[in-house]
């Protein structure tokens, strides 16, 4: 007997292979864009802990100099006092197409390194030819053939156990190809040490110890940027089930009179449930495998600006190739399956609760949605209401996120209430028996195209406020860029003797020499730099001022107070008119805020004179160059001939500002390709609604045809029934859109990175925005149309004689 019931079953799916496929569609959809996105999270992590466990010092703490790099002296010292410790020396080395990331260690002490190791194993490269003159380079294939390009440099081994970016050498190599053999960036604290070994601050007071303790390291860093991709993954997801859950509930109302006959022929509705559950898992699974593969082709396109934005804005070592991983094979099979299954539970509630000889038909299936409307509107204020609350209460971002979430499924549950009033207000409007019958019809239509509208929505809504974000961010970041990069040239000395040297050669070829000097050091555990500034109307005039008082730069160059970058201040809760407490016990009164995007750490501004008073050495190596900007090139090019230096140390400003607006484009690239996506998507919704639904249509459209409107009209009317829905949808997404921006800017934003962004409005983007939905529902009615307008007669005539 189950085979049987299973054949009849099946047969449904036979009989409607489009809704088959828009069902399996769906499910694949929704499945790509998530497992897209959990792809690349998976990758960029695991590229994280690879590179830990590459350098082998993922665990251990730092040893560091606040001035600068320590010196062999230092290093002595620990060594000597009994100190277990390890010499890593890290720089720039200029190679071919550029300069890359030098990273030398003391290969005597230094924990194992697996690419060491593997040439030891695979290759037979002793570890002492490492130690030995000329010494080796260890690289990955790509970086290992430029080395290889660049003359003077010891022999490369090609290696896949060095992280992305990075050259690995002993550290008597590196500081010889940096030119600076006798200094160290710092020294790590290996994890045996022995007993009674004298305290750091007895030994070597300068110096500072760092721990590990409680710090992701990169993957901490970036988790807000892995939260906003799988917030992103998550709206997608959500907007591809809209399809699984519209086909899903139109194939079981289609299903009803089957279903009322195998009951009758004494099959038991548990049995029935039971077998519809495995269909629609099956169904799952092979939507989630075709999802899978669409999802790795996206996560592939998508990857390398990814790893650009990462490796830019974080340092972290990403390489641009996805490997297929369980963990979010088995993440895009499981969400189709939860998925699927949280789609189809309304459809399965509602078998349940319908009567057993209930009539077939639409009316009887939708009748219950139009009932449930006000339901619905009252759960969506529910949900906006917990959103609120869980900001109130809670802090974070996941505090920041609960209220998107509450806002968009809250807006997007209202939405079929909205509409219906709307469709209400045109009909009241209407002057004709057909324009009266045209909203009157538009609102029969609703319950079954409420989902698709709902896709709709809460695609248009993440376009319009990640647009509004990403707009205000780029208007807000240029503006920034030109009063914080106002020096025509920056330069940065070798060392403090050729920094002086060049500062006064830049006394008589420029208008004006602007110090750059800053201090590394602690405030309340966490680390923060100090600079000090000259008096100068370059920063009177440009420096981006969040809280402008007057004589603030009065008080700062005469050395009464302190300026503190956005970060400081909403981290510390530190404003105008407190204090900051800077060591050795130095306390400034703050004069103001200022903007800083794009820096994860706390800083501080001084008059260049207060920075004597920590006792530490100061460095004198960088400077910003004011003059004529028709004079850069020639000065730029002198000053390389006499000094000898490398590209690199002479950044124009022009440049500067070039390579940061490239680094701020490739940022928000992935967040507008799945903008674009998701808007796709929901395309996809609203024309699968139309296809599936358009069996339903022919009872309400043969009497209007009987009464002498032609097919073209009503084809026509069809369309602009998609138009007008669309348009309506599209003018109550703008306010959530908008909403959702301000949520970004001033929630997430602060909560992710610490700084607040000014929210701008973009009216002809969102007309653009809107064209583009109108048009997408345009495109996807054209098909439906298209078979009215084909339809024979004597189908709208057999209307009259079915029994509804």
């Amino acid at each position: 007997m189950t085979g049987a019931i299973l054949q009849a079953i099946w047969s449904h799916w036979r009989r409607h292979p489009l809704q088959l496929a828009t069902l399996l569609s769906g499910i694949a959809l929704a499945t790509a864009l998530w497992s897209a996105v959990q792809a690349i999270n998976t990758e960029a992590r695991a590229n994280y802990a690879s590179a830990t466990q590459q350098l082998a010092a993922g665990s251990l703490d730092r040893i560091i100099d606040p001035s600068g790099p320590m010196t062999l002296s230092q290093y002595r010292i620990l060594r000597r006092a009994g100190w277990q410790v390890a010499a890593v020396r890290e720089g720039r080395l200029a190679v071919a197409g550029g300069r890359i990331n030098l990273l030398g260690v003391d290969l005597l002490s230094y924990p194992t390194l697996p690419a060491i190791a593997e040439a030891s194993q695979v290759q037979g490269i002793a570890p002492v030819d490492a130690l030995s003159a000329p010494g080796r380079l260890f690289a990955r294939a790509p970086l290992a053939e430029r080395l290889q390009a660049t003359a003077g440099l010891p022999p490369v081994i090609a290696s896949d156990q060095v992280p992305v970016g990075t050259v690995l050498t002993d550290i008597g190599t590196a500081g010889a190809l940096l030119g600076e053999p006798e200094q160290i960036s710092h020294v790590v604290v290996l994890s045996k040490q022995p007993k009674g070994i004298p305290p750091l601050d007895q030994i070597a007071p300068e110096l500072r110890r760092i721990s590990t303790q409680g710090d992701g390291g990169i993957a901490s860093l970036t988790d807000s940027f892995h939260l906003n991709l799988t917030a992103f993954g998550l709206l997608s997801f959500a907007v591809g089930l809209f399809i699984v859950h519209g086909t899903v509930g139109l194939a079981f109302e289609q299903r009803r009179p089957m279903i009322r006959t195998l009951r009758a022929l004494g099959t038991p509705m548990r049995t029935l449930r039971r077998l519809l559950v495995v269909e629609l898992m099956i169904l799952a699974l092979i939507g989630g495998l075709v999802g899978l593969v669409l999802g790795l082709y996206i996560a592939g396109a998508l990857l390398p600006d990814v790893a650009a934005t990462l490796r830019g804005l974080y340092g972290a070592p990403v390489d641009g190739a996805l490997t297929i991983r369980p963990v979010w094979v088995a993440s895009g099979l499981g969400m189709a399956l939860i998925g699927t299954a949280a789609a189809s539970g309304q459809a399965f509630w509602k078998l349940a609760r319908l009567p057993l000889l209930s009539t077939p038909g639409a009316r009887a299936w939708s009748g219950q949605t139009q009932g449930s409307v006000a339901r619905l509107a009252v759960a969506g204020l529910g949900l906006i209401g917990l959103g609120v609350i869980a900001v109130l209460l809670g802090d974070g971002l996941i505090a920041g996120f609960a209220l998107l979430a509450g806002f968009l499924m809250g807006a997007a549950l209202c939405l079929p209430f909205l509409l219906s009033h709307l469709l209400n207000l045109g009909g009241r409007t209407a002057g004709t028996a057909l324009s009266e019958w045209v909203w009157a019809d538009m609102k029969a239509q609703l319950p079954g195209l409420s989902l698709a509208l709902m896709a709709l929505l809460l695609a248009m809504a993440a376009n319009i406020g990640v647009g509004t974000m990403v707009s205000s961010f780029r208007l807000t970041f240029t503006g920034w860029l030109d009063q914080r990069l106002t020096a025509e040239l920056y330069v940065t000395a070798r060392d403090d003797a050729q920094g002086a040297e060049i500062e006064r050669w830049l006394g008589r070829h420029s208008d004006r020499v602007l110090p750059i000097r800053a201090l590394e050091m602690e405030h309340e555990s966490a680390p923060i730099f100090v600079y000090g500034v000259v008096d100068d109307q370059t920063y009177r005039q440009h420096w981006p001022l969040l809280t402008p008082a007057e004589g603030v730069w009065d008080r700062v160059v005469g050395g009464e107070a302190i300026l503190i970058n956005e970060q400081m201040a909403r981290r510390n809760n530190l404003w105008p008119g407190d204090t900051v407490t800077l060591p050795p016990d130095l306390t400034y009164p703050i004069a103001g805020v200022y903007s800083d995007y794009g820096n994860p750490t706390a800083q501080a501004i001084l008059s260049v004179d207060e920075l004597a008073r920590f006792g530490l050495p100061v460095p004198n190596t960088r400077f910003g160059v004011r003059l004529p900007s028709d004079k850069v090139a020639t000065v730029a090019q002198e000053l390389a001939a006499s000094f000898d230096l490398p590209p690199d140390a002479l950044i124009d400003q022009a440049n500067l500002k070039a390579r940061s607006m490239e680094i701020f484009d490739k940022t928000f690239v992935v967040t507008g390709a799945l903008n674009i996506l998701t808007l796709g998507v929901a395309g996809f919704a609203i024309f699968t609604s139309l296809l599936t639904l358009w069996t339903q249509r022919l009872p309400q459209l043969a009497p209007v045809w009987a009464m002498g409107i032609t097919r073209r009209q009503l084809a026509g009317l069809e369309l602009l029934r998609s138009v007008i829905l669309a348009a309506l949808t599209t003018a109550l997404a703008l306010p959530l859109g908008l909403m959702l921006a301000w949520v970004l800017l001033a929630v997430i934003n602060v909560e992710a990175f610490g700084w607040r962004l000014p929210m701008f409005v973009f009216p002809v983007e969102w007309a653009k925005l809107g064209a583009l939905a109108v048009l997408t529902a345009l495109v996807a009615g054209l098909l439906p149309a298209r078979r009215l307008l084909q339809v024979p007669p004597s189908d709208l005539l057999k209307v009259f004689a079915h029994e509804r």
